[in-house]
């Protein structure tokens, strides 16, 4: 288990990508990463959809590895910086740890992707974008002859480009580092160039699921020229006003000004919380729909021809018609429909996954 330092250097954030190595900075990157690298904006409205909070914690425990354990002992054993869990509309548990406050926008690594996937959705319905059978390059003429411009956004929202991409983050020579650095760290290529990159085909499109975050670049440059605004407008203006979030949330962007889609939304924990409920509810959210409920069902259950039983558009899939949003290190969004449930958790690395789906799975029993 990872184990944050830094503490007595009040958890710097360091600049770029030091953290990787160097773990005293980690703690200070994570809830600051738009210092690290340029951002746009995502403004709120000013007008926060309400969270109660509830008077009492939920007592409960989980076992684990033949032991019977409580949400502290989770917390004391895992580097997690934040840490809620709400139904309907309460919160039953905040908790950060670190030094870390309810005003830090904590980063979303992949959870982004998800953001992403349902912002197609919306703009489907606004007829920005005319169908997902149609290929990339419809939109984006940057990507014609090239195989992800030749990729329907049906299968890129599934993973399934059949575009060769690979995404190993212990091996610094994969595809996902050079992604990285020709976005995140500010290349002159950008995003467009950067995914032109990736043009070998080694399956046809939607047939073959493979986590590519290249997929979710392409969509958002797809996002952006479909409607013509950022994707950071547009997400201010359709998700994040009407959500009710609290707080400015920030996106990194490319040296063109194009965000960095595969990641790096970056929001406080209680506005992680209202995207995860407002996805729970489905129907409405404040009295408003905001991402389409056709666009929700479909993205959150698994398609007649999907290659993955457990991936969605954008959206990892479980059992019971639970779902999640899941990003690098530790970054969680669990979500029980149903039981109009969430639990959020941002950390410093991943943790045992079988322990947090126990803790999920005792929490859902005490609460349901």
């Amino acid at each position: 288990m990872l184990t944050p330092t830094g503490a007595k250097k009040g958890y710097p954030a360091c600049t770029g990508l030091t953290y990787i190595r160097d773990l005293s900075c980690r703690v200070g990157a994570f809830s600051n990463y738009s210092t690290l690298f340029p951002s746009r904006l995502v403004r709120a409205s000013g007008t926060a959809s309400p969270l109660l909070r509830s008077e009492h914690e939920p007592r409960f425990t989980y076992a684990f590895e033949g032991r019977q354990l409580t949400l502290q002992d989770y917390l004391d054993k895992h580097p997690v910086t934040g840490f809620l869990i709400a139904k309907d509309n309460f919160i039953l548990v905040e908790r950060y740890q670190y030094a870390r406050k309810d005003t830090d926008r904590l980063t979303s690594f992949s959870m982004a992707k998800t953001i992403v996937g349902f912002l197609i959705g919306i703009a489907l319905k606004e007829r920005a974008i005319r169908s997902i059978d149609e290929v990339a390059e419809t939109y984006v003429p940057g990507l014609k002859d090239s195989e992800y411009g030749r990729t329907p956004l049906k299968a890129l929202l599934q993973m399934a480009s059949g575009v060769a991409f690979k995404e190993d983050y212990l091996d610094t020579s994969s595809d996902i580092y050079t992604l990285a650095r020709l976005t995140l760290e500010q290349d002159p290529a950008g995003g467009l160039l950067a995914v032109k990159r990736f043009n070998a085909r080694r399956a046809p499109p939607g047939q073959v699921f493979s986590y590519s975050s290249a997929e979710s670049e392409v969509l958002g440059l797809v996002l952006a020229a479909a409607t013509g605004r950022s994707v950071a407008e547009y997400a201010r203006d359709k998700l994040w006003q009407p959500l009710g979030a609290e707080a400015d949330a920030t996106w990194n962007i490319d040296s063109t000004g194009q965000e960095v889609t595969f990641a790096y939304f970056n929001a406080v924990l209680r506005d992680w919380a209202r995207l995860g409920l407002m996805l729970a509810h489905r129907d409405s959210w404040s009295g408003k729909e905001i991402v389409p409920k056709e666009w929700v069902v479909a993205s959150t259950t698994a398609q007649p021809d999907s290659p993955s039983p457990t991936y969605g558009y954008h959206v990892w899939l479980a059992h019971g018609g639970r779902f999640s949003l899941r990003g690098l290190r530790g970054q969680y969004v669990l979500v029980d429909p149903v039981a109009k449930l969430v639990l959020v958790q941002t950390a410093l690395s991943n943790p045992d996954v079988r322990e947090l789906t126990a803790l999920w799975n005792a929490l859902r029993a005490t609460v349901q």
